[in-house]
């Protein structure tokens, strides 16, 4: 049995390819970007041709830079986001862009389809609310906005699910994205109610398969174009936030991952599939573990708008500054794309609040870093609500990279802040799970070997009091500016 493996993580602005030694740990890394598409306000898209380009260079990558021969990996796995919406004809071949999961387009479909399902506990059926993200609204607005793609779609598919398709596995859809999509229960089962209000085909969805499951061999088009062997196993492998929080150590109940993202998730262990409308449920790749978890619709992406407004200054100088000034002097509303959990809200804008002449650039990007930490406070409540205490913090992506955030962190939710080291993030997760489906490693819990935690940041608790203080300070905010901000939503859609 080969020892390599190879991960891939479709991103919404990237893809991220990993060759893993199950013996020794990463050897080689490629990452090629990916264009977002936004072609009306609020539409969310990405080209599948860019998507398969990336994974091929990448993969040809990979294994040119490690030195290892194309014929000793063993086998291959994707991540990516989700739930993405790729409708996809009888061949498997896409017949438009994918709709991302951050879209907002079908936003009158989810009002509709909320009064037609009124009658229906969705959070207990399916795992979730029905809210911008569910797939059913998407393929309602596809029906009447562009019937010709709606009635030559033969199956609706993921990011990662299509790309696997691509390389030579037959169409089907990972557990995770068939949670999310909202039209199966939990139990793997179509959500009959879901696709009768939608009018959807129960026939166009694939076959649902958990994560590590062999489904196909890389095929001799794929094997010619990427260099690997024809016949290596395809392996399922999962959603991008899932593989990320496995890749990161988060499988003992109590577990949690911070995920400092251009969106911002939040995912905690769980040996109970607990729903509720506030937070979205995922199985975890572990049978029979899961992972509520949130989504805030900005966090890094905020980060980038404001540095972009003030010119486009270096983050390390902004950290410096703003580190230089007092806690919570500004408030901060981070609703800047609407929400997502907890409160799923499309409709909330991005605020400041507090401002006077003695403010300056530092307090505003302060007030930004501590609004991501606040919305991750709020999760933390949600959390704490509904029974599932966090034990053990990991902090991961790119915003982990910031001293000044971390600290933040730990401060507000008064916890330490465990980084890990180096996380390549979902492509770990996606090449550990290749491995395990094809006996390349054991057990689940060797994922632990590739996993380096640096020294925890600690809380202060004079800070913590103080963001205590703030925090309340913020939901009142929130709960009285959420009027004004629908009244700005309706003027200027």
């Amino acid at each position: 049995m080969t020892r390599y493996t190879i991960g891939i993580d479709v991103g919404t602005t990237g893809t991220k390819t990993v060759l893993l030694d199950t013996e020794s740990g990463i050897v080689a890394t490629a990452t090629r970007e990916t264009a977002l598409h936004s072609p009306a306000p609020g539409y969310a898209e990405a080209n599948t041709g860019q998507w398969h380009r990336n994974v091929v260079e990448s993969i040809r990558e990979v294994v040119q830079a490690s030195g290892v021969p194309a014929e000793q990996v063993g086998a291959l796995a994707t991540s990516g986001m989700v739930p993405a919406v790729v409708p996809v004809d009888d061949a498997g071949r896409p017949l438009r862009h994918a709709i991302l999961q951050n879209d907002a387009r079908a936003h009158r479909e989810v009002t509709d389809l909320a009064a037609a399902l009124a009658d229906t506990d969705l959070v207990h059926l399916t795992g979730s609310a029905l809210t911008q993200q569910s797939v059913a609204p998407t393929t309602v607005w596809l029906r009447d906005h562009e019937p010709e793609i709606s009635a030559r779609t033969a199956h609706w598919v993921g990011s990662y699910d299509w790309v696997l398709t691509a390389l030579g596995a037959p169409v089907h859809v990972e557990e995770n994205w068939a949670i999310e999509s909202g039209l199966f229960t939990l139990d793997g089962q179509l959500a009959e109610m879901v696709l009768a209000a939608a009018k959807l085909d129960p026939t166009t969805l694939p076959p649902v398969r958990r994560p590590g499951t062999p489904v196909g061999e890389l095929s001799s088009a794929a094997a010619e174009a990427t260099g690997l062997r024809a016949g290596t196993p395809l392996v399922v492998g999962g959603a991008d936030h899932v593989l990320s929080a496995f890749a990161a150590g988060v499988n003992g109940p109590g577990d949690a991952l911070v995920k400092l993202g251009g969106a911002g998730d939040i995912l905690v262990a769980s040996q109970t599939p607990v729903v509720d409308e506030r937070l979205y449920l995922d199985a975890h790749p572990v049978p029979g573990h899961w992972l509520p978890n949130g989504c805030m619709a900005t966090s890094g992406s905020l980060i980038r708008w404001f540095q972009a407004l003030v010119g486009g200054t270096a983050l390390t100088d902004l950290d410096d500054e703003a580190g230089r000034r007092e806690p919570s002097q500004v408030l901060c509303l981070p609703y800047f794309l609407g929400e997502k959990s907890p409160l799923h809200d499309p409709d909330l804008r991005g605020v400041f609040a507090g401002l006077h002449l003695g403010h300056s650039r530092a307090d505003m990007y302060r007030a930004v870093l501590e609004a991501i930490a606040f919305g991750f406070r709020h999760h933390v409540d949600v959390f704490a609500e509904i029974g599932i205490p966090l034990h053990r913090v990991m902090i991961t992506n790119g915003g982990s990279k910031s001293t000044l955030w971390k600290q933040i962190h730990a401060d507000v939710l008064g916890m330490e802040m465990n980084p890990v080291h180096g996380h390549p993030g979902a492509s770990l997760g996606a090449a550990v799970i290749a491995a395990i489906g094809v006996g390349a490693l054991d057990d689940w819990s060797d994922a632990a070997r590739f996993i380096t935690l640096d020294e925890p940041y600690v809380p202060d608790p004079a800070r913590t009091e103080r963001y205590d203080a703030a925090y309340a300070t913020w939901r009142e905010l929130g709960d009285a500016l959420t009027p004004i901000s629908h009244s700005l939503a309706r003027t200027t859609r």
